[in-house]
């Protein structure tokens, strides 16, 4: 690994030309969804859309890793970005010339998912081979922190698009992002993965390979079960606060949009605090307080009277926050412990799981806060986060080292 004090350049390179091409995505994104939303008034159709987002991920994942860790990955993700890129080319020139269609938008959506699924983990497996360990979780708060202001700018980049223009100029946006991000991403020297060429594994013995070095990583193992119970309940909790502002809190699309940015808001400053500082120096401690206080946001959520309004945005912009406090170290750890050889596939794993978890969260949340409420569910939801990051502490304490200490052997 290039451990020399040059990372920064190529870490940055990489990520103004992945700026370019996550700011173009989220816009097509939504332009996309508000497209199918324009066409068909459907909660079905967007559901669908949904679905086929995290299918190629939740499916193809885990087999996406055992490529990605036998094949050059820079060229996986100039490939991936270039599939994406043209896919989006493809639809635009057919709405150009007649053709639309909701199959073709769904098409387009599973072979955008499909790039990701290859194009993230891609991606956050080369990291470690620019940047020094002990600079890990600084780059990954940069990484999220470029992310999350994508991402918050991002849907109002494809909201203007779409009230100026049609569906088929917003696509262009993404292939000139995706040109722009092959183009930085060419300039870049990533080291070639290191194989073990003297054993030949087949496809299902280096699958198998990528679980084992799963499940030999104690303290990855033992993280890992709070952070799947924590992400079936965060990520309900934000797909449910426009509801909680409309039926709660008796709100308009304005008190929306100011929630929804507060909590956008709040991921893109924690992110940037974690970059340049590197966040707390016992990671798993940091994992521990982010999970508890998140917990403690959902709960006052919960409580507060349908009057205190402006409170809850404070607690929203909190709760934002608290999301990069266990996903930054927790990736940077994985970055950190799990050799080369093994980390597309350990990471695509993760992802796979994550990625499963998310609906299972919002089936388990839908129901039960149609049934007892929005706020009840919040309340609940924050008794049970509380609970995840006390367990997290006791199960992860052990393993607590600071970021320039001996890595933590992975061996059980």
């Amino acid at each position: 690994m290039e451990g020399n004090l040059n990372w920064r350049k190529s870490f940055f390179t990489i990520y103004i030309g992945q700026a370019f091409s996550l700011l173009s995505s989220s816009a097509v994104q939504f332009s996309i969804i508000w497209w199918i939303t324009m066409e068909t008034g459907s909660a079905m159709a967007l559901t669908i859309a949904s679905v086929i987002g995290l299918l190629p991920q939740a499916i193809i994942g885990l087999f996406a890793g055992v490529w990605i860790d036998r094949f050059n990955r820079k060229k996986i993700m100039i490939i991936a970005d270039s599939a994406v890129a043209l896919s989006s080319l493809l639809l635009g020139i057919l709405f150009f010339i007649g053709f639309k269609s909701i199959i073709l938008v769904y098409i387009v959506l599973f072979i955008r998912a499909l790039g990701e699924t290859f194009h993230k983990p891609a991606l956050q497996a080369s990291i470690p081979q620019l940047v020094p360990p002990s600079e890990l979780t600084k780059a990954g708060g940069f990484g999220q922190m470029i992310n999350s202001a994508c991402f918050m700018v991002g849907p109002m980049l494809g909201a203007f698009l779409m009230s100026i223009t049609s569906l088929q100029y917003a696509m262009l946006v993404d292939v000139l992002g995706a040109v722009f991000a092959v183009t930085t991403l060419s300039f870049v020297k990533i080291p070639k993965n290191i194989i073990n060429q003297k054993c030949k594994q087949s496809f299902l013995q280096d699958m198998k390979q990528g679980i084992n070095a799963f499940k030999s990583n104690r303290a990855l193992l033992r993280l890992s079960i709070p952070m799947l119970i924590s992400t079936i309940i965060f990520v309900p909790l934000g797909t449910l606060l426009p509801l909680m502002v409309k039926g709660y809190f008796n709100g308009t699309a304005w008190h929306n949009g100011i929630v929804q940015t507060l909590f956008s808001t709040g991921m893109l400053i924690s992110a940037m605090v974690i970059g340049f500082t590197g966040g707390l120096k016992k990671q798993f401690l940091m994992i521990s307080l982010s999970t508890g206080l998140l917990g403690i946001c959902s709960l006052i959520g919960g409580i507060l009277p349908a009057q205190l309004f402006w409170v809850f945005c404070i607690v929203v912009f909190i709760m934002g926050t608290t999301g990069m406090g266990f996903n930054i170290p927790f990736t940077s750890y994985i970055q950190r412990t799990v050799p080369s050889e093994n980390l597309g596939k350990v990471i695509s794993l993760v992802t796979s799981v994550m990625s499963f978890a998310a609906p299972v969260g919002m089936f388990i949340a839908g129901p039960i806060s149609e049934i007892i409420g929005v706020s009840s569910w919040m309340f609940c939801a924050g008794i049970v986060m509380i609970f995840i990051g006390i367990l997290c502490y006791f199960l992860t304490r052990e393993f607590d080292i600071q970021l320039n200490s001996e890595v933590i052997p992975n061996e059980k």
